[in-house]
């Protein structure tokens, strides 16, 4: 299967045209700006239309309007992942969001410890410790997810956040990508990732 990663797209998605084809589209959060209702609707409508088989999102810190969001009404084939998980096709799909007030209530451990060890692909916002997340001489990564991510040895790792930090590692284990498509400026800069799963 086919995967396409994105992430990071700050309210620019219907500006990504062409997109590559693909089994599963994922985007691994900020898809506003404010964290509105009228951004995530906006981009939901957009998500929705897109001619992929299966549409992931997990939610990042600047879509904090999905704080404890009962979302409904979607296709059946997309799948909001706040801290919880999918299976597709026999593939383990889990999701942590990245919200700033998890962070402050200590509630992001929880989240971060809770990821299943079956886990095939982790789609997170922010990334982990020491991978792909460099900016202006900053390690802005998650030392636990890291932790986490020793532990449980998914295929892959999905995230964005540190925009100029696009790019492609590969671990030992795992596959980690960081598909922001903005710059640091909010400039659209980079590609649509495609990934075989």
């Amino acid at each position: 299967m086919k995967l396409l990663h994105i992430s990071d797209t700050h309210g620019k998605h219907k500006l990504l045209t062409d997109l590559p084809k693909a089994d599963i589209i994922v985007h691994s959060g900020d898809v506003g700006m404010a964290g509105t209702d009228e951004e995530i609707i906006d981009f939901l409508n957009w998500y929705l239309d897109l001619p992929y088989k299966y549409k992931v999102f997990v939610p990042g810190n600047h879509d904090d309007c999905l704080i404890d969001a009962d979302i409904s009404g979607l296709d059946e084939n997309c799948f909001v992942l706040d801290n919880r998980g999918i299976e597709i096709e026999g593939i383990r799909i889990y999701g942590v969001s990245a919200f700033i007030e998890y962070s402050i209530n200590g509630e992001e451990e929880k989240f971060i410890n809770s990821i299943p060890k079956n886990t095939d692909i982790l789609v997170t916002h922010q990334p982990p410790y020491g991978i792909l997340d460099f900016s202006d001489g900053i390690h802005y990564g998650s030392s636990l997810l890291l932790k986490r991510l020793m532990e449980i040895k998914p295929r892959f790792h999905l995230f964005g956040h540190i925009h100029n930090n696009y790019g492609i590692e590969k671990g030992i284990h795992t596959l980690y990508s960081n598909a922001s498509i903005v710059d640091d400026n909010y400039v659209l800069k980079n590609k649509a990732r495609c990934i075989m799963i």
